[in-house]
Formats: structure tokens, C-alpha cells, sequence
């Protein structure tokens, strides 16, 4: 579709316009386009609703065709480490993003969920997120567990909420962190709210809800000149929030490896590694971020059930080559 701005729209802001001249699209359809990059000027994308637009302006938006209302089977390999009739636990790569959402219709982790477990995951949870009870990030790899049926869905998401407080529930990360925290081990506690300004992103927020991090120094790595240039970090969550440990560890002065997000400014450290180490990071091209531990009490018999997955290959690389820049 394409607009040409009269000016007379009553407001000069992108989705005023956009709702005035475009009634057959719901406010809240082309607030979605705008932050999913759907809408442009001659100057690229625009990704804030609120942008001001002139009279003369083109805008073009790109509305993809309706995508189906249930996702479909898709035959994804997945790394099943423990599945019962009540429950999966896989190890997820990279890349794998968990559930359909714009931009990501097919290709994911529900999509491979339900060829695997077939039509009784259908609805658990929602129709749209069939049997997840928490996510990782896309480039996060690592343990999840997925619920198969509804009593599976109700107990677990109650241990998620709880978070090991009050019961056995306990979800580790394996973090590679640049430069070395002051304290070996200690507690991030810092609330987390939306970015104010980009709303793809989390920020420690005063008025944000709690967020907990507890984390404990495993390993320091030494760069070109003989000091601290990073960290494995092992992190243990007390809450789950949006991009938890990738916010609280940059708040701590100490973002992850290849994080493009939370710790861009860090690029120019990379300077520090040695080759072999400066090599491993290019290649690894994402956050260096592993979810190495689960323990979760079974929905149905009650009994703890624990689970470790090693660095997968790319993160075992680059701890090996950090390791012998020493």
C-alpha cells in the first residue's frame, strides 16, 4: 500500500496518519507493521509510530497476506534429551526461534513441536504457543521443557512462576562475559521495564518489575596484555524476565560476547583477544549465552528431575580458545 501525506490527516505523527488515511487496517495492526519495519519513506524503514511525517511524503507499507490461524507441522530436527507422556525436554540451537510471531510464521520450535508430538500438543496453552511454559532467546541455546497436555502446562507454569522459591525448580546459564566482576560470585537485583526509547529492548528501570540474578565466577580468561579480558559466568534465576541475565550482566558493566544488543559498545575489546580467540567470536555470531541447567518437578509423580547439557560446539570452542591465550 502506499500513502501520500495531505497533511490534513489531524496530526502529523506516522501511525495518525497511517490510521486516518488506511481505516480498513485496526490501530493496533499498523503499530505492528511500523515496529516489525512494515512501513517506510524514501529513507528507509520507520520503526517508531510516533515519527513526524511532512505533507508530500510517501509512505510505503508492506502488509504481508494473513498468515494461517494455527501454525503448522513442520519436520525440524530437535534434540530430545527426556519425553514422557506428559512433558519434552529438548537442547535448542541457535538460530531456532520459539514460537511463530511477525517476521518468524514458520521455522520454529512450535512448528517442529507439534510434527513431533502431533495433534495431542494442539491448544495446550494457547494456540499460538502450544505447550510452551518459557522461552529462550532465539540465539540462546540450551534445556526446555515443553508441556504436552494440560495438567503438564498448569504445574509447570506455576514452577516457572514460582521460580524455586518455595519448590525444587532451578534453571542455570552458562554466560561469556567481557572483563571480570570485582566479586566472584554475588546477586543482581535490578527491576526491568521496557527500553523508553527502543521498545525491542529491556532496560533496568526503576519502576520496572523485579528481576534477580544470582551469579558465581567459573572461569577468568587473560587477554593480549596479561589481564582480564573476559569471564564464564555461571547465573542462576530467581526471576524470569525478558532478556534477564543479557540486562543485568551489561547493568553490572560486564555485557556478553557477540551480544549486538546489550553490549555493542564493547565491540572495539575484541581488539584485546588473541587471533585465535578474536576468530572464535566472529564465527560464533550471537550472544555467548548457554542454558546448561534444569531441575523441575514432575507434573504428574512429583519427582525431581535434573538435567545438564554441555557448551554446545561453538561456545566450546570459543572457551578453548580464550583458554589459550593464557
Amino acid at each position: 500500500m502506499t500513502v501520500i501525506v495531505a497533511g490534513d490527516e489531524g496530526s502529523p505523527r506516522l501511525d495518525r496518519v497511517l490510521a486516518a488515511r488506511l481505516p480498513e487496517l485496526s490501530r493496533s495492526r499498523l503499530k505492528a507493521l511500523i515496529l516489525a519495519g512494515q512501513v517506510s519513506l524514501s529513507t528507509g524503514a520507520v520503526r517508531d509510530p510516533a515519527y513526524h511525517v511532512a505533507s508530500g511524503d510517501t509512505i510505503t507499507i508492506d502488509v504481508p497476506e494473513a498468515a494461517p490461524p494455527e501454525p503448522k507441522a513442520e519436520a525440524i530436527p530437535l534434540h530430545i534429551v527426556y519425553e514422557d507422556d506428559d512433558i519434552v525436554v529438548l537442547d535448542k540451537p541457535a538460530g531456532l526461534v520459539g514460537h511463530p510471531a511477525a517476521g518468524h510464521e514458520t521455522g520454529t520450535l512450535v512448528n517442529a513441536l507439534i510434527a513431533h508430538c502431533g495433534a495431542s500438543l494442539s491448544g495446550i496453552g494457547g494456540v499460538k504457543r502450544p505447550g510452551i511454559v518459557h522461552r529462550l532467546d532465539k540465539d540462546t541455546t540450551g534445556l526446555m521443557v515443553v508441556a504436552k497436555n494440560d495438567h503438564a502446562h498448569a504445574s509447570l507454569s506455576a514452577q516457572f512462576a514460582d521460580h524455586g522459591r518455595t519448590g525444587a525448580m532451578e534453571r542455570g546459564y552458562l554466560a561469556f562475559a567481557w572483563g571480570l566482576p570485582h566479586r566472584p560470585h554475588g546477586t543482581i537485583n535490578a527491576p526491568l521495564d521496557r527500553h523508553p526509547h527502543a521498545r525491542d529492548k529491556m532496560a533496568v528501570r526503576p519502576r520496572g518489575r523485579e528481576a534477580i540474578t544470582h551469579y558465581e565466577v567459573q572461569e577468568s580468561f587473560a587477554g593480549r596484555d596479561g589481564k582480564p579480558v573476559a569471564s564464564l559466568i555461571a547465573c542462576h534465576l530467581e526471576t524470569g524476565r525478558t532478556h534477564q541475565i543479557r540486562v543485568h550482566l551489561a547493568h553490572l558493566g560486564h555485557p556478553l560476547l557477540g551480544d549486538a544488543v546489550y553490549g555493542p559498545h564493547f565491540k572495539t575489546k575484541a581488539n584485546q583477544l588473541a587471533p585465535g580467540a578474536r576468530a572464535a567470536l566472529e564465527a560464533l555470531g550471537r550472544q555467548a549465552l548457554h542454558a546448561y541447567l534444569l531441575v523441575i518437578e514432575h507434573p504428574r509423580t512429583g519427582e525431581i528431575l535434573r538435567w545438564e547439557s554441555e557448551l554446545p560446539e561453538d561456545l566450546s570452542l570459543l572457551r578453548e580458545a580464550l583458554r589459550a591465550a593464557l
